[in-house]
């Protein structure tokens, strides 16, 4: 039963005021990121950033879900990551077919404003992996949150190196490279979240017919 599912104390972390404040705030800070990257990279060339924006925008989205199941019983909140996992590695794929896009039209970004804008996100990114750093080893839902936060501050570091490397090589290989490691993030933490959330809901169907 759901009720059965929220005595564990992994439900009422989920659940508390600060959990669900932390959400909000991550929420609200991927929503703004995610407009001055997809601008900024639109404006620079660059496929690191626009596919760091498109990333800032699946987040937003996650952590909207994550808030939507917050106080339901597991089997939901599982139900809820396995959908995030899915996003998590469409993201991936999606990353990858962009970066070939402009591979093949050799299209150079502008290192300066992928440096600034880069170093910007960082700032967005491990304010929110701070924030929900405590809530790591939660069930499946609260671990995607984690990972997406995690995840996002390895890229922006990564677009840094990668506008150095622009900026020194003028070529755009840098930043190709560093969209192919993104998406491998991406597709990574998907298969964990999809794996841990599979188990979840395994458990969950035996503990309804038990």
């Amino acid at each position: 039963m759901g009720d059965s599912c929220c005595a564990s104390n992994s439900c009422q972390s989920q659940a508390s005021p600060r959990y669900r404040r932390a959400l909000w705030m991550a929420l609200a800070i991927n929503a703004v990121m995610f407009v001055v990257e997809m601008a900024a990279g639109w404006n620079a060339g660059s496929v690191s950033l626009l596919a760091d924006a498109a990333d800032f925008l699946g987040d937003a989205a996650n952590y909207g879900v994550s808030l939507w199941v917050l106080s339901m019983a597991l089997v939901w909140r599982s139900r809820a990551a396995l959908l995030k996992g899915a996003t998590m590695g469409f993201y991936g794929l999606f990353v990858l077919g962009h970066a070939g896009w402009n591979a093949m039209h050799g299209v150079v970004p502008e290192a300066y404003t992928m440096g600034v804008v880069g170093a910007l996100a960082l700032v967005a990114n491990l304010s929110v992996a701070v924030m929900l750093y405590a809530f790591r080893d939660g069930d499946a839902n609260m671990r995607s949150v984690w990972l997406c936060s995690r995840n996002d501050a390895i890229g922006n570091i990564a677009v840094i190196l990668a506008a150095g490397g622009v900026f020194g090589l003028g070529s755009a290989w840098p930043d190709l490279v560093v969209a192919v490691i993104m998406a491998g993030l991406g597709i990574s933490a998907a298969r964990s979240v999809i794996t841990q959330a599979r188990v979840e809901l395994k458990e969950a169907g035996h503990a309804a017919h038990a």
